[in-house]
């Protein structure tokens, strides 16, 4: 083993940390700093629902609410909800598929520390009392006339972390098809293998144009550059089209790996192998294809013209088909099925009408003439939370619990799960179900506060309370994961019992070189099939036990993403404080003088020594 392995002490624990390139850890990483912006996001969330409790209301003025609204959709957009999707695909998508790592450990930790240090730079907006506050789609006629710097920072973080973003992508992509063992083929590959690398896909050429947009943002604000600005013969609409060429791509991003999480339980508590493989797969790539033809069903009453409106609305009816197509086939396999009621497979069960009502008050958006009547309402808040809170919440949640075994070695306690579950869900329900008919009501979106008397009292309560109750489940969710944590009661390889796929034969958690010996792919479900023959190991090894070669541990991927985030600052403040142009020198300087030291520095990384992996092989009793 490395010599930074074996050091002991919360000074190398840390030190571990920082530089890790190991893909769990990393993992982990992500988690853990998505985790810290899921709260942050839903206790802005808690601050929108307090305000809107009653009428006529001041507990936040109005430009605070557009700012907090602002920050909470952006903040659960792309630091919440994406990061830690990308946790669980670094974490377990390298296991599901036989590897020892992603392709490329450096640029893995390079991804989570712009991810990282973007957010923060999107956060730190806060401090400065300059907030972005044009909406979380910042469209251009509002963000390029938001005063302050808070746009600046919207722009500037998120190009950043979406650059991180775009740096797992292909990392993912190069390692799913270059990667696999023996045996892996793609239609041997789990659906959460498959949803990682058809979003992975859809990353590569999402994010090229939300970096476009964001950069000529940038330099409308800070250069006079006029792309969007209409007096300047510049045009507003070619933002709209920008960002949701990037932005509903984006929701099949988040979406897929959720419905690949519930395609890993649905069968294993089923007891029973997934119902049409093929054609969860081929739906799958059919969603991330159709994802990219349906961005201007958001702009329907821009003035497109009704054969544009047509087209739109026509595709948006079709990404229906593949979704219903994946739909069916988790409940056929619940069909017949030996259930479990554990706590992911209640996330899984409760997932499946929750998403169906947001898919169909989706399809109803999809009609160019019923959206005209309903856009900028509280139905459209009320469709894309069911569709992200129903879908790729739950999803998390149950990932969350499904998994957390596996990474941790700990199993989070049951009863407090199921009781996160009814809470959120009984929550998540209240809260936007109801909003659905303020929608029909009239009730506008982003309003600060609204009148008495216009029959939209009671329904407002009703939301509030219901986010309460979401927050109290995420509260008993922290609380299980403490508890847990201080009582660390191991488990083995495969504690629910019914292991389907190749996470489930090795350790928990794994060791940092994850299989002793690369393992031999017989079918789909391959531990299951091993199980059945006998093979208590849970795989046939396709190689003799011999030396790993591993990659070393590195800070520059850290110090690079700070050299940025230092920039940032100083692009953002050049034309106002004499510190500005320096600072942003200094950054650049720390960014590419880090760049040219991975260059020029012949790492080749280290090798664990067969006698070392016979060893731990000895101690476990056998084959990893």
């Amino acid at each position: 083993m490395s010599s930074v392995a074996q050091k002991r002490g919360f000074g190398a624990t840390l030190w571990d940390w920082l530089t890790t390139v190991d893909h769990k850890k990393i993992g982990i990483l992500y988690l853990l700093g998505g985790g810290i912006f899921f709260v942050i996001g839903g206790i802005e969330a808690l601050i929108i629902r307090i305000q809107l409790l009653k009428p006529n209301n001041d507990f936040v003025s109005a430009g605070l609410f557009n700012e907090i609204i602002t920050m909470h959709g952006t903040t659960m957009i792309f630091l919440a909800a994406m990061p830690i999707l990308i946790g669980f695909m670094n974490v377990v998508m390298p296991l599901q598929i036989g590897a020892r790592d992603v392709a490329f450990p450096f640029l893995n930790s390079l991804g989570f520390w712009m991810f990282f240090f973007g957010g923060l730079f999107l956060n730190v907006s806060w401090l400065f009392g300059q907030v972005p506050d044009a909406g979380w789609t910042s469209y251009a006629s509002l963000s390029i006339a938001s005063e302050g710097h808070g746009i600046d920072f919207y722009a500037i973080g998120l190009q950043i972390a979406g650059g991180g973003t775009l740096i797992g992508g292909i990392n993912f992509l190069v390692t799913i098809i270059t990667m696999r063992a023996p045996g892996m083929t793609y239609m041997r590959m789990p659906l959460f293998s498959w949803t990682t690398l058809v979003a992975s896909a859809m990353i590569l050429f999402a994010f090229p144009p939300l970096t476009v947009g964001l950069f000529f943002l940038t330099f409308d604000r800070m250069f006079g550059g006029n792309f969007f600005d209409h007096t300047m013969g510049g045009n507003t609409i070619i933002w709209e089209h920008i960002f949701w060429i990037f932005g509903h791509p984006e929701v099949y991003i988040l979406i897929l790996p959720a419905f690949g999480i519930f395609s890993e339980i649905i069968p294993m508590f089923s007891r029973k192998r997934l119902f049409g493989y093929a054609a969860m797969v081929f739906a799958t790539v059919l969603i991330g294809f159709l994802g990219f033809m349906v961005w201007a069903h958001h702009m329907f009453t821009v003035g497109l013209g009704p054969t544009a409106n047509a087209i739109f609305s026509v595709s948006t009816m079709a990404i229906a088909i593949p979704t219903g197509v994946k739909i069916f086939n988790w409940l056929l396999t619940m069909w017949g099925g030996s259930i479990k009621m554990t706590t992911p497979m209640l996330y899984a069960i409760s997932f499946i009408p929750s998403f169906v009502m947001g898919g169909v008050t989706g399809v109803m958006l999809g009609s160019a003439p019923l959206d005209y009547q309903l856009h900028d309402t509280y139905f459209v808040i009320a469709h894309f939370h069911y569709v992200i809170v129903g879908g790729v919440v739950l999803g998390i949640l149950a990932g969350t619990h499904y998994w957390w075994p596996k990474m941790f070695g700990t199993m989070l306690n049951e009863p407090l799960g199921k009781i996160t579950f009814a809470l959120f869900l009984i929550g998540f329900h209240m809260t936007f179900l109801i909003q659905h008919w303020l929608g029909f009501w009239g009730m506008p979106r982003r309003v600060f506060t609204f009148m008495d008397g216009q029959g939209w009292n009671l329904a407002n309560v009703i939301s509030s309370v219901g986010a309460l109750l979401m927050g109290l489940g995420i509260l008993v969710l922290i609380i299980n994961i403490i508890i847990t944590s201080v009582k660390n009661v191991r488990v083995g390889n495969d504690p629910w019992g019914d292991g389907r796929t190749l996470e489930w034969a090795i350790e928990s958690p794994p060791k940092f070189y994850n299989f002793a010996q690369t393992p031999l792919v017989r079918g789909l479900d391959t531990v299951w099939i091993e199980k059945m023959e006998g093979n208590k190991s849970g795989f046939t090894a396709a190689e003799p036990v011999q030396d790993i070669h591993m990659p070393n541990g590195s800070i520059i991927p850290m110090i690079m993403s700070f050299g940025l985030f230092i920039g940032g600052f100083g692009a953002m403040f050049h034309a106002e404080e004499a510190w500005g142009l320096p600072l942003l020198i200094f950054g650049l300087f720390v960014t590419f003088a880090s760049m040219a030291t991975r260059s020029l520095k012949d790492d080749l990384g280290y090798y664990v020594k067969k006698a070392d992996i016979e060893r731990d092989l000895k101690q476990k009793g056998g084959r990893n």
